[in-house]
C-alpha cells in the first residue's frame, strides 16, 4: 500500500559560481539539426556563472523509438546523476514521451539524500509532479535547454534574455524570496481575485495522466494551491475535458486560484467559425467557482519560460496581473 502521507518540502541546496550544472535527455532525443540550440543553451547556464556537463545519453542522432534511449537506461543515467555529489542540478535537453516508462526506476532515496534543481517543462513537468508527491522535491517548471535556452532565448531581446539569465541564476542561489516576477503584456485578467498557496502544475494533460497513477499528488495538495498549466497540439475540446477530469476528481474544488500559461497549436481555439477561446473554455469548467485566473502567462511551449518552482508559496492578484513568489525555491548552502 502507497503511503497517501504528505512528505514536507524539500528545497535543494543552493547553487554557488562554478557548481556543475548537468544537460541530460531525460526524455526525447537530440536531433543532430538542433546540436547548435544545444551548444547555445549551454553558454547561457555559463553565463549563469555555472560549469556544464553533457549527460552520455544525450548524444546527437541517438534514439530508441521517440525516445533518447530505451527508459532503463535514461533511469539509470539520471540515478547516477542524483548519487553524484559533485552534480549540483540538472537541466532536461528537452521534453518528449518518455517520463511515463521509468517513473517506477527513479532512486527516490537519492533525491532525499541529496535534493538537486532539476529544470524542464512539457513532459519533464511529469517528472515534477511525481517527485513532489513521493519527496516533496521543489521541482522547477522552467525552459528545457535545446528548444527553451538554446531556442526561445534566443529570439528575444537581448534585455529580455538578460533579465531572464539573472532571474534563473537567482531562483537557483538565491536564499531570499525572488519577488514578483516580470509581468509580460499578454498577462490578461480572467477572473479577478487574490490567492495565495503553493505553486502546483504543469502541462495539463501530465497533470491529469500523473493523477491516474500510484505517483499521484494526494488531493490535499491541492488544497490552496495556485495551480498552474500549460498546453501544446491537440484539439481546444481536449483542454476542456482535462479541466472537467480536474473537476471530477476534486481538485478544481480545492485550489486557490489558477495561471493559464500561453496556448500554443491547439486547434480549434478561436478559429472563424466561432470556437471558443481558452479563456472562455476556462471559465466554462469553473462555473461558479470564485477563484481567480490569470492567464496568457508566459509559462509553457510558446517560450520563453518564466520559472514556476513547485511547492512554493506564491501571491496571485489576477486583477492587478501579478504573481509572486513568496518564499525561497533553495536553501542555505550551510544547511544540511
Amino acid at each position: 500500500m502507497i503511503s497517501t502521507q504528505l512528505p514536507q518540502l524539500l528545497r535543494p541546496r543552493a547553487l554557488g559560481p562554478g557548481d556543475l550544472v548537468v544537460v541530460a535527455a531525460l526524455s526525447g532525443p537530440l536531433d543532430a539539426r538542433y546540436a547548435p540550440d544545444l551548444r547555445r543553451a549551454v553558454a547561457e547556464i555559463e553565463r549563469m556563472g555555472f560549469r556544464v556537463r553533457l549527460a552520455p545519453l544525450l548524444e546527437a542522432g541517438r534514439r530508441r523509438w521517440w525516445s533518447a534511449a530505451r527508459p532503463e537506461e535514461i533511469a539509470e543515467e539520471f540515478n547516477g546523476l542524483l548519487r553524484d555529489p559533485e552534480v549540483r542540478a540538472i537541466v532536461a535537453h528537452d521534453g518528449g514521451q518518455t517520463v511515463f516508462g521509468y517513473l517506477d526506476l527513479i532512486d527516490f532515496d537519492a533525491i532525499r539524500a541529496d535534493p538537486k534543481p532539476i529544470l524542464g517543462y512539457s513532459d519533464i513537468s511529469l517528472l515534477h509532479l511525481v517527485l513532489h508527491a513521493r519527496t516533496g522535491l521543489v521541482g522547477f517548471h522552467a525552459d528545457v535547454a535545446t528548444p527553451g535556452l538554446g531556442g526561445h532565448w534566443q529570439r528575444v531581446s537581448a534585455a529580455r534574455r538578460d533579465e531572464l539569465g539573472k532571474l534563473y541564476a537567482t531562483l537557483l542561489t538565491g536564499t531570499e524570496p525572488l519577488g514578483a516576477l516580470p509581468t509580460g503584456p499578454s498577462w490578461e485578467c480572467w477572473r479577478p481575485g487574490r490567492a495565495e498557496g503553493p505553486l502546483i502544475g504543469g502541462v495539463i494533460n501530465r497533470v491529469v495522466l500523473a493523477q491516474a497513477t500510484p505517483f499521484a499528488l494526494p488531493l490535499e495538495r491541492f488544497d490552496g494551491a495556485v495551480l498552474f498549466w500549460e498546453e501544446l497540439g491537440g484539439q481546444a475540446s481536449h483542454v476542456w475535458t482535462y479541466l472537467h477530469i480536474l473537476r471530477h476528481s476534486g481538485v478544481l474544488d480545492r485550489i486557490g486560484g489558477m495561471v493559464v500559461g500561453v496556448p500554443q497549436a491547439i486547434d480549434g481555439l478561436g478559429s472563424p467559425d466561432g470556437p471558443p477561446n481558452l479563456a472562455e473554455i476556462v471559465l466554462d469548467v469553473l462555473g461558479d467557482r470564485d477563484i481567480p485566473v490569470l492567464g496568457n502567462v508566459d509559462i509553457g511551449h510558446a517560450g520563453p519560460n518564466l520559472p514556476m518552482p513547485l511547492g512554493i508559496r506564491a501571491a496571485l492578484d489576477a486583477q492587478k496581473r501579478t504573481l509572486s513568489l513568496l518564499e525561497p525555491a533553495v536553501r542555505p548552502r550551510t544547511d544540511g
